[in-house]
């Protein structure tokens, strides 16, 4: 999607009327449309600011350059959406204003979005950690929306380009082919650069820097991690092999599985921690969060000295990872032969195996894009920008990055909901 913003009252020519404005206002004199609102983006949060902006009565245009609305939301979740979690709170953000999410996640909760399911009647489910999905179909979420926009009269174009978009003192002007659409409000719910197969584009932050706003550093979130070379010659056997584990960076741990892949590590416990992770740090991991291994070691040395280490570790393990593992203690023989320095090291391979990943596997991985418009720059209570009346910004184009596990929709809802009451 290209696109050239252009803020009319920032040039002194555009004020006394050009005369390449007067041609541009020419040529769509005939084709002008006017609308309250136009939200560009039809995702989680543009639909929910759409179907809230238009059951107050407001005029709204919902724009969106791909074939179909809600598309994140069609493939999450296996296709059955992880929609919210149960424990949503602000801690579950993170953002370089952490208190930013605070007030919209308070005023409209996963309770309330819960409640929006049941009056659909949507059956769903709690997986594990609070993660609600629905038992059926996405799509029955994607319906439910388009259901509650069609009640505010909202219309929705497709397939449709933005190439311009201009404003005045009273109304943005957005260039649409061959049409002109004139609009009080304008919300920007275009998402980030995660999965660009899907047609994610930087369109949002190229919208906030030319009127003027900050945009945070973005980075791939909740995205696998690679390893490097060196390290995959070793893991290759493990490949599709997943475990129960506790990954940290810094202060930051999670527990959940992690799932060996041909690149690296991937699953719920390595996406968590990619949001916080930052190139050249390490991560730690421990393959066996419920034992500790010094002290099952000493144990089993003394009751059962014969042991093979390799089948110490298949007690607890999958045998790929316990021959990795015994590998990597370049230790042969039975458990009787390991002095207390030599368990030491092995308890730390497995329960702190510390290690440099090289990388992520970027945006075509990732389920989000961490960093975005600075929220410095945006009400925390309408999501207007302070400096540009009647432009708003909500959802992931904005630098507010949730966990796994239904937090980055909930946040979608909470903020969509939030600008269509002011919009």
């Amino acid at each position: 999607m290209t696109m050239e913003v252009e803020s009319l009252t920032s040039h002194p020519r555009a004020r006394r009327g050009s005369r390449k404005t007067r041609h541009t206002q020419n040529l769509f004199k005939n084709q002008v449309s006017k609308f309250d609102v136009v939200i560009i983006g039809a995702g989680a949060a543009g639909l929910m600011c759409a179907l809230t902006a238009g059951q107050r009565g407001r005029r709204v245009l919902l724009i969106d350059h791909a074939k179909k609305v809600g598309e994140k939301i069609r493939i999450s979740g296996g296709g059955r959406c992880n929609f919210t979690n149960l424990h949503t709170a602000p801690k579950n953000f993170i953002s370089y204003n952490p208190h930013f999410c605070v007030s919209a996640l308070n005023r409209f909760t996963q309770h309330d979005f819960i409640s929006l399911m049941k009056k659909h009647q949507i059956a769903f489910h709690e997986k594990t950690l609070g993660q609600l999905f629905c038992d059926v179909s996405s799509q029955q979420i994607i319906e439910m929306l388009l259901r509650e926009c069609a009640v505010g009269a909202v219309e929705i174009r497709l397939e449709t380009a933005v190439t311009k978009i201009k404003k005045s003192e009273t109304v943005f002007e957005i260039e649409v082919g061959s049409e002109l659409i004139q609009s009080e409000s304008l919300v920007i719910a275009t998402g980030g650069l995660s999965i660009p197969k899907m047609g994610a584009t930087g369109f949002g932050y190229d919208v906030a820097r030319q009127f003027g706003l900050k945009v945070k550093q973005t980075i791939p979130a909740l995205v696998p991690l690679t390893l490097e070379e060196n390290i995959l010659c070793e893991t290759k056997n493990l490949s599709g092999v997943a475990v129960d584990a506790i990954v940290s960076c810094g202060k930051v741990s999670f527990r959940e599985a992690i799932l060996f892949t041909h690149r690296g590590l991937s699953g719920p416990a390595i996406l968590q921690i990619s949001s916080y992770w930052k190139h050249g740090e390490k991560i730690v991991i421990n393959l066996l969060p419920e034992i500790d291994v010094f002290v099952r070691l000493q144990e089993a040395k003394k009751l059962q000295p014969r042991q093979e280490l390799q089948s110490f570790f298949a007690q607890f393990l999958p045998k790929s990872l316990a021959n990795f593992l015994t590998s990597r203690t370049n230790h042969s023989g039975n458990i009787s032969h390991l002095s207390a320095k030599k368990i030491h090291e092995i308890a730390d391979l497995v329960n702190r195996w510390s290690l440099i990943p090289s990388g992520t596997e970027g945006y075509a991985k990732a389920e989000v894009t961490s960093g975005g418009v600075d929220s410095d720059e945006i009400s925390s209570k309408t999501f207007e920008a302070k400096l540009v009346p009647n432009l708003f910004f909500i959802g992931e184009v904005l630098d507010v990055t949730g966990w796994l596990g239904g937090f980055n929709f909930q946040w979608a809802w909470a903020s969509g909901k939030a600008a269509g009451e002011w919009v």
